[in-house]
């Protein structure tokens, strides 16, 4: 029989798609099943109007040879006749699921899978020659039969019931690649396990397990059993009042490998311009590489239970990229394989409903389950921050109401609008301060006056904040104020007052303190903010000294470097010892001045230039104390 040639650019096209449109050779069955899957629906739709086309049990069978180095999966769906398998098969990207639809479809009420036709071509990957045996209702059975390289033969077969037989001839395994593996039920079983398990009809094969033989205690023996081996009916696709904690907890655990239960989990299903079920797990801790390059984020995709992607990392924003679980659409377009997403607007739609949802979820924890909501965030919460962070603060309005930050006031977490409804008639701003922890945080002496005054203060701990609390630059019209800036603030028009005039009275010895510490800071002045302690640093305009710290840690030369204010408490006993110092010896204000400053650098954390020096400054001055 005259062999044909494919109708479209057959040979460039052909490799063309198997070498590159599919990237991983193992789909293959994902792809023959699934056409297996749509020729049965397309059965079953006939047989509702026409008995000829009625069948005792719709079912896909698979069945390996490996002595002739064979797989064929079979359905007893619909079939083909010559003219359908040579227009279907001969002419690559063609759908005959497609058509189908079109053709008897007008309700939208035939639930098919393929749409694009070239998911039959995949088989190639793995195939030397594919053979298709096919027959429809009323109908003579046929055989087509193409190595994928120079076109395709139709001839007569004998294939006496309904339905489609797909025969691959496996290639020869080479030093890279060993086709015999797909010779392995237990492989088959675990290919349609993954990819496979929820489609709708029966996948039957022949399997091996070992059983005591019968009148021994100890004898056993290999046995063959013909075994389905997919569940059919996905967890997700079940009645949620039918569905137990442990039946959540249990999938969570075989899919996502976390022996921990998830903190909360989110079962849903949405009818309308994207129409899809999810569900979704926030979990309990974070997976050790979730920071790293390694952490691969993103929901698996099905499509009509058909496995589509293991990590389909659109269907999630970055910041909730600790979100594991699944989506499985009907709508999900697919480009001309299912491997590949196509960014379009039912993609997007589906992102957009899932993220609200699960926002919806985040406040409805933090409303009725504060004590886990706090849990959940003290886990993922900087992820929420570097999603305010990043592109500019675009979406400060969509996570500025999930934030916590450790509250003075109430030494425990409280959100944005907590902190504001609670604010002082006459206060402006939101104050804050950054450290390496809440105990140091609240020993530091920038804060000391404000905390006697009332005013509550956010402690920010995490290198993250300060870059969030930047960018947000303001909630609801109020700014972010760091108490560790230059600029006063709590502070009432006597305090102002007195402050510049102990400063006017004391400015010669201020300037000589100023020259002694030289570039190390801008400014030395009378401070308003000081209770307890002596000194303390503040920052200009610029970088804070906290973020100096983080700065530092980075690789490079040039790194950046705050702009250091030292402010002295005119109240404390130390300044009236610079008073008398100054006045009798002021070269020693030198050394008095660069103690101080020291000392102030290691209350803010910062390492010491010359410890050694320090401390030998120390020992001088408590020994002339002495004399």
């Amino acid at each position: 029989m005259a062999k044909k040639q494919f109708k479209t650019e057959s040979k460039r096209l052909l490799d063309l798609m198997i070498n590159s449109i599919y990237t991983n050779r193992e789909i293959f069955l994902r792809e023959l099943i699934s056409n297996a899957s749509d020729a049965l629906d397309k059965r079953h739709y006939m047989a509702l109007t026409d008995k000829d086309y009625e069948a005792d049990e719709y079912q896909i069978r698979i069945d390996i040879d490996k002595e002739n180095r064979t797989i064929t999966i079979t359905d007893n769906g619909i079939g083909m006749n010559r003219e359908e398998l040579e227009k279907n098969l001969g002419t690559i990207a063609h759908s005959g699921s497609e058509e189908f639809r079109q053709k008897y479809d007008t309700g939208n009420t035939a639930d098919i899978i393929g749409q694009f036709g070239v998911g039959f071509y995949s088989a190639f990957m793995v195939a030397s020659q594919v053979t298709v045996d096919s027959k429809t209702v009323n109908e003579p059975a046929n055989r087509w039969i193409s190595n994928g390289q120079d076109g395709y033969t139709i001839e007569p077969s004998d294939k006496d019931s309904t339905g489609t037989s797909i025969i691959l001839q496996l290639r020869e395994d080479t030093d890279d690649i060993k086709y015999s593996d797909y010779l392995d039920s237990y492989k088959i079983e675990e290919l349609v396990k993954k990819y496979s398990d929820y489609v709708r009809y029966p996948i039957k094969m022949e399997t091996e397990k070992t059983v005591l033989k019968e009148n021994t205690e100890n004898e056993y023996e290999t046995v063959k059993e013909i075994k389905t081996v997919n569940s059919m009916i996905p967890l997700w696709k079940r009645n949620k009042k039918d569905i137990s904690e442990e039946d959540y907890s249990n999938f969570y655990s075989s899919k996502f490998y976390d022996w921990e239960k998830p903190l909360k989990t989110i079962h849903y299903s949405l009818e309308g311009n994207v129409s899809y079920t999810a569900l979704l797990y926030i979990p309990s801790r974070l997976p050790y590489n979730f920071y790293s390059k390694d952490y691969e984020a993103g929901l698996q995709l099905y499509s009509k239970g058909v496995f589509v992607m293991e990590h389909a990392k659109d269907l999630l924003p970055d910041y909730y990229s600790f979100v594991r679980g699944l989506v499985d659409s009907d709508d999900v377009s697919l480009n001309i394989s299912r491997e590949i997403l196509q960014q379009d607007s039912q993609l997007q739609a589906l992102r957009k409903s899932v993220s609200r949802r699960i926002k919806s979820t985040l406040v409805d924890m933090m409303i009725k389950d504060r004590e886990n909501y706090e849990k959940f965030f003290k886990v993922f919460g900087n992820s929420l921050k570097y999603g305010v962070y990043q592109n500019f603060g675009a979406e400060k309005e969509e996570l500025q109401d999930l934030l916590m930050f450790y509250s003075s006031k109430e030494d425990k977490y409280v959100t944005l609008k907590e902190y504001k409804e609670r604010m002082k008639p006459d206060q402006n701003e939101i104050y804050y301060c950054t450290g390496q922890s809440i105990e140091q945080i609240k020993k530091l002496p920038q804060i000391e006056t404000l905390l006697d005054k009332g005013f509550e203060i956010l402690y920010c701990i995490d290198e993250i904040d300060e870059f969030t609390l930047m960018m947000m630059r303001n909630y609801d019209g109020k700014d972010f104020k760091s108490a560790q800036q230059a600029e006063a603030i709590g502070e009432t028009e006597e305090e102002k007052k007195h402050k510049e005039e102990v400063q006017k009275s004391n400015e010669s010895l201020l300037k000589r303190m100023l020259t002694s510490l030289g570039d190390k800071v801008k400014d030395v002045r009378i401070s308003s903010r000081l209770k307890n302690n002596p000194v303390c640093l503040v920052a200009d305009e610029g970088i804070s000294l906290e973020m100096e710290k983080y700065l530092s840690q980075l690789p490079g030369d040039q790194q950046a470097k705050a702009t250091k204010i030292l402010e002295i408490n005119p109240n404390h006993d130390i300044f009236k010892v610079l008073q008398k110092v100054y006045d009798k010896k002021p070269e020693q204000i030198d050394e008095y001045t660069d103690i101080l400053y020291q000392q102030a650098m290691l209350i803010e954390g910062f390492k010491l230039d010359d410890p050694v020096a320090f401390s030998n400054k120390i020992c001088e001055l408590m020994k002339e104390a002495n004399e």
